[in-house]
């Protein structure tokens, strides 16, 4: 095992403001929180980083668990020269701000963690997926991703960025996607939550049925200070899918719990 090289990308946003890091979801990228930016700058200085094998970040050709993640994120944030930050990330970015808040506690004042959970689907099926990724691309993955992906109306509301984040799939590297897959199949801190002191804002998406609303209650009874917001007519992505609600959360929950 080997914590996994991970890009992010220039922080933006106002000279001394908090440092935001925002986290992606499993065959995305940095794309994912593109419409939510221009709000988010106005506060924050903004990062984002991309999985292994997934937009700007290189490939993966050993095994690496979240917790590994974790510790990547952290390695990265320190040579951006912060030492307390703020972090909201979707699915796979989300299970791994749980591990930073288990592994880092210092680092993260507070946390949202979107369209996530404690513990993500069932491992025998996140290996069938590794191995389908294996021998027939993430190309194979399309259609299935954008029926867990999207809300009903979402692809008809934002079309040119759902284009572009099937494109990140497809353009993902198809072994370090895999990877990603035995790693989530690895991920449980059900057992852990109650170690997280920092705030935590658990949120989901009304149409998702990958995390769906007793996963976000799970991590908010679960940690010591935690809270649930919901997503209207959103699924698994809603940074992409309704960017100004997840903002308007985000601001509410990170300002509420400044201290």
């Amino acid at each position: 095992m080997t914590v996994p090289a991970l890009r992010f990308t220039e922080p933006s946003g106002p000279d001394g403001a908090p440092l935001l890091v925002l986290g992606p979801s499993l065959g995305t990228s940095t794309i994912l929180w593109e419409s939510t930016l221009p709000l988010l700058r106005e506060r924050y200085r903004v990062t984002a980083w991309d999985l292994p094998g997934h937009g700007a970040s290189p490939a993966a050709s050993e095994p690496f668990t979240v917790a590994e993640l974790a510790d990547a994120v952290a390695d990265g944030v320190r040579r951006l020269g912060a030492d307390r930050i703020r972090y909201a990330g979707v699915s796979l970015g989300g299970a791994t701000g749980l591990e930073l808040l288990l592994r880092h506690p210092g680092l993260v004042e507070s946390a949202a963690i979107v369209a996530s959970g404690a513990q993500l689907g069932d491992p025998d099926a996140w290996h069938e997926r590794a191995g389908k990724t294996r021998a027939q691309s993430t190309s194979s993955l399309i259609v299935s991703s954008g029926q867990r992906w999207f809300a009903p109306d979402s692809i008809a509301r934002e079309p040119v960025l759902s284009g572009r984040l099937f494109h990140a799939l497809q353009d993902a590297d198809d072994e370090s996607y895999a990877l990603c897959c035995e790693a989530l199949a690895a991920y449980d801190v059900r057992d852990r939550l109650g170690e997280i002191t920092a705030p935590v804002v658990a949120m989901w998406g009304e149409d998702d049925q990958v995390a769906p609303e007793a996963k976000a209650i799970e991590i908010a009874d679960g940690v010591a200070n935690g809270r649930t917001v919901r997503i209207a007519d959103a699924a698994h992505l809603p940074p992409a899918e309704q960017p100004a609600a997840v903002v308007d959360a985000l601001i509410g929950f990170f300002e509420g719990t400044a201290r």
